[in-house]
């Protein structure tokens, strides 16, 4: 693209590079529409002459750099005079090139296909890059999707190893009751779209109350708080959590053919926090804390929240509980446990 007042020095240019079939010219003979025509064209290359009435070339160079779309557009600049200091000011403003007018045609062909052709690679590599970003935002995303945002931080800063001991969190376990039955009567398609619909549910739930989604385990889902960011408030979460997820369920059987049950178990105490795995990753917990609140779901009572005494220990006293007494619990022996009243 030429922008230049002169039509003579528009035609000459022209016919300098008419038999060049890799070059398409456009001239702009009006310097106060330069910048609306680069704009719909997004020329490769700017030649513009530094005197022109109206608006001076200098500025007009300025304004080019300025301008999002055109900031990166190379720009010869040309001039009727060979001035070092026209020269320094010019590129001072942004110019990539100088030339005196009117330049020899083998030159400034050769000059046009020199900065044109840096300027396709400019935006190609940016495109690369673009992408490249893309794939690691998708690739974030997912990872971000499998392990709380906080690990894959460490994960991404070379850190092989991720294992933190936690003295004080809370681990819920909530298990579908009736789902063996409806595998039974629905299709794999069906079940599967069944099972997701509920555990979506759950995972806005723990998005709510921010708390860390573990895993689930077939009908089962893992939920933990005060991990990996530390809380006080990590057995009560955990019981409001279950109180909506008890809603849940309920929505969920009055606006489906299906009818579902929910049991779920909470314990508090110590938990060991970690990535296992070096291709598919997964955040896991290990200790008592886990076994026990496993087992506080399993032993559980359909439709109820039971929890250890370690969790009814750290609750407000706004929570009301109805005593089980000492249960049996497979691998702990007798363990006194609680149910949540409201």
């Amino acid at each position: 693209m030429l922008i230049d007042d002169q039509a003579m020095i528009g035609e000459g240019v022209r016919r300098m590079l008419a038999d060049e079939k890799d070059i398409d010219f456009h001239f702009c003979s009006d310097p106060t529409d330069a910048m609306t025509v680069a704009n719909e064209i997004r020329p490769t290359v700017i030649l513009q002459d530094l005197v022109m009435p109206e608006v001076d070339g200098l500025t007009l160079v300025k304004f080019f750099r300025a301008n999002p779309l055109t900031k990166d557009i190379p720009m010869i600049v040309l001039s009727s005079k060979e001035e070092a200091t026209t020269k320094a000011e010019a590129f001072a403003r942004g110019a990539n090139d100088y030339m005196v007018k009117l330049p020899d045609q083998i030159e400034l062909i050769a000059r046009i296909r020199y900065h044109s052709k840096g300027y396709i690679n400019l935006l190609e590599r940016n495109e690369a890059f673009a992408a490249l970003r893309l794939e690691q935002e998708k690739a974030e995303k997912l990872l971000l999707n499998i392990l709380p945002k906080p690990i894959a931080e460490r994960l991404k800063g070379a850190q092989n190893t991720i294992a933190d001991y936690f003295s004080e969190a809370s681990v819920l376990f909530a298990d579908i009751v009736g789902f063996t039955e409806l595998s039974s009567r629905l299709s794999p398609t069906d079940l599967v779209a069944e099972l997701n619909l509920i555990f979506s549910a759950f995972d806005l739930l723990a998005e709510k109350h921010g708390v860390e989604k573990i895993k689930t385990i077939g009908d089962a889902y893992m939920v933990a708080a005060g991990l990996p960011t530390p809380r006080g408030d990590h057995a009560e979460v955990l019981v409001a959590l279950g109180l909506d997820m008890q809603q849940a369920v309920e929505k969920y059987n009055a606006s489906s053919t299906q009818s579902i049950g929910i049991r779920i178990g909470i314990s508090s105490g110590p938990v060991v926090a970690g990535v296992m795995g070096s291709i598919k990753f997964i955040y896991d917990l290990w200790g008592d804390t886990v076994n026990i609140a496993s087992r506080m779901e399993s032993h559980g009572v359909e439709g109820r929240i039971q929890v250890s005494e370690t969790t009814r220990d750290l609750l407000p006293d706004h929570f009301q509980f109805e005593d089980r007494g000492a249960i049996q619990i497979k691998g702990k022996g007798e363990m006194n446990t609680y149910l949540i009243v409201s």
